[in-house]
């Protein structure tokens, strides 16, 4: 459970880990993979234990009754949505974190959350992106090449006000991450720093650079 430096008085704060997805260009669900001695989703749910009030865990929906979570919807944004409704009403910050982000820390969480209480409406980590990055249209072409130095590859877990959270999600858009939607509406959303261990995992290769990193520890 996060220390009070990290909230104001009478914060409580919960975490959705969504984990309801099909891993398509995984080949499968990856959040049921192996890593160390016991699954990727198991690492997260963990971390999200560690660092919050309460925990909300959003699974496909064959396996969501005999895990003990909350069935997803049919999109990552639907899944989270699904996931708010078991969130207490009296939860004051909301944070959602990937199941497949297995190296994500208490740290990752705790600067998230110390944002928020500090009146940010939501924040991310992230860390500067590497490449240079392309916009193109549907044919290939390049339309444009954004300054690298404003860009930034955003991680989770993402903390969130509670209330602003639900209003976001309130007009059931979709969005690769939550943060999308609370800008949308006109939140404020600041970046933290993250971390470059906080990998997602997408494909083969990252589970095995997951094991690794875990075989090193």
């Amino acid at each position: 459970m996060p220390t009070g430096e990290l909230r104001r008085p009478g914060d409580v704060i919960w975490t959705i880990v969504v984990a309801a997805g099909a891993g398509t260009r995984f080949g499968g669900p990856k959040q049921f993979e192996t890593l160390g001695d016991r699954r990727v989703m198991d690492w997260s749910v963990a971390v999200a234990r560690e660092s919050s009030d309460g925990v909300v865990v959003v699974l496909p929906a064959e396996v969501a009754e005999k895990e003990g979570g909350i069935a997803g919807g049919g999109t990552r944004s639907e899944s989270v949505r699904r996931g708010l409704s078991a969130v207490p009403k009296n939860a004051t910050i909301i944070c959602v974190h990937d199941a497949a982000r297995p190296f994500a820390n208490e740290d990752d969480f705790a600067r998230v959350i110390a944002a928020v209480a500090d009146g940010a409406d939501g924040a991310v980590p992230a860390i500067p992106v590497a490449d240079t990055i392309k916009v193109v249209d549907d044919t290939g072409q390049v339309m444009r090449t954004p300054p690298r130095g404003s860009l930034r590859a955003v991680q989770t877990p993402q903390a969130f006000r509670a209330e602003v959270l639900r209003r976001a999600h309130a007009s059931l858009g979709e969005g690769t991450d939550d943060a999308a939607l609370v800008e949308a509406e006109g939140g404020k959303v600041v970046v933290v720093d993250g971390d470059v261990l906080n990998r997602k995992i997408t494909t083969r290769d990252d589970l095995d650079w997951a094991r690794a990193q875990q075989g090193g520890q």
